[in-house]
């Protein structure tokens, strides 16, 4: 599912991209791979010195590669901040660096990238045997997200997935039951969630919830239960009630159920891809595709293509 993407990233010029402290082999070979794929044209934020001794021992040549110094983890984040903010890059790749450290800079107060938007994380999973291509969320950033939290990872994940031109989402909000039940308060949240999207609060996915897991995506478990919806059963988004849950939902279709995996943080004014050490070539391929693919769509959404 990821290689029509990939394709499709490819056919457009390299999207510039600030890659934060690729001074490990994974992260620094993760986005030149990327570069040879034409996806991205990274601009390197770092240690120089390592950098490049990293690049020696791995035989990569950086001779087309730009390398701005930076010399902690922060000032690297602070600097890839900056080049979104004067548009030098239209999107920024983590390298060897903890997320809370990339992400402080990214929602500072004073010169980060917040918009009006809470930022959300986005694992985007090819499932072998399922039709569709799975996003859950959010698995990465939001610990216990409030409603209003939940709007926002709800138009963030749909607005992903129309900018990735997939069309509209059927989105699920899961819960542990289907039924609303006040001692759940995830059920609660599910129903209000639906409504605002009935009223025009949250648009352009199709949304249905409380869902079970077994029914938002197995058909014949939503029969059973007796829910006809455009969602159960065939669902495109999977929105977790909390961190916890969506983190070992992806962690269990990746490591159990062999899923591909990309990931990209979103509502940010640039999208920015968090990839992991455990991280396969193919999902850092995937992942560079996907945040080229949605940084050329929100830049096509201002004029700036």
């Amino acid at each position: 599912m990821f290689t029509d993407l990939i394709h499709r990233a490819r056919i457009h010029a390299p999207v510039p991209f600030a890659v934060v402290w690729p001074c490990e082999a994974h992260a620094l070979v993760g986005a030149l791979d990327a570069a040879k794929e034409g996806l991205i044209q990274p601009v390197l934020i770092g240690d120089e010195a390592r950098i490049r001794a990293v690049a020696q021992n791995s035989q990569i040549d950086l001779q087309t590669c730009q390398i701005i110094p930076a010399p902690t983890p922060e000032t690297a984040s602070q600097k890839a901040v900056e080049l979104a903010r004067s548009h030098h890059v239209q999107g920024i790749m983590k390298g060897c660096l903890h997320t809370d450290t990339l992400m402080h800079a990214v929602v500072s107060p004073s010169g980060g990238l917040c918009t009006t938007r809470r930022i959300s994380h986005v694992f985007l999973l090819a499932v072998p045997d399922y039709t569709n291509l799975l996003f859950v969320t959010d698995a990465a950033i939001n610990i216990f997200p409030d409603l209003a939290t939940k709007q926002d990872i709800v138009q963030n994940a749909i607005d992903l997935h129309i900018g990735l031109g997939l069309g509209q989402p059927r989105v699920a909000i899961l819960s542990a039951v289907e039924v609303i039940n006040p001692k759940i308060p995830s059920t609660l949240d599910a129903a209000s969630l639906c409504k605002m999207a009935e009223r025009g609060q949250i648009t352009g996915g199709i949304l249905d919830g409380p869902l079970g897991m077994d029914n938002a995506i197995n058909p014949e478990a939503a029969r059973i239960k007796g829910l006809n919806s455009l969602v159960a059963g065939q669902a495109q988004i999977l929105v977790a009630p909390d961190l916890e849950a969506g983190n070992m939902l992806a962690k269990n279709l990746i490591f159990m159920a062999q899923a591909d995996s990309a990931g990209i943080a979103l509502g940010a004014k640039v999208p920015i891809v968090l990839t992991s050490r455990a991280d396969s070539v193919q999902a850092r391929l995937a992942s560079a595709a996907i945040g080229a693919l949605y940084a050329r769509h929100l830049a096509e959404q201002k004029g700036a293509f």
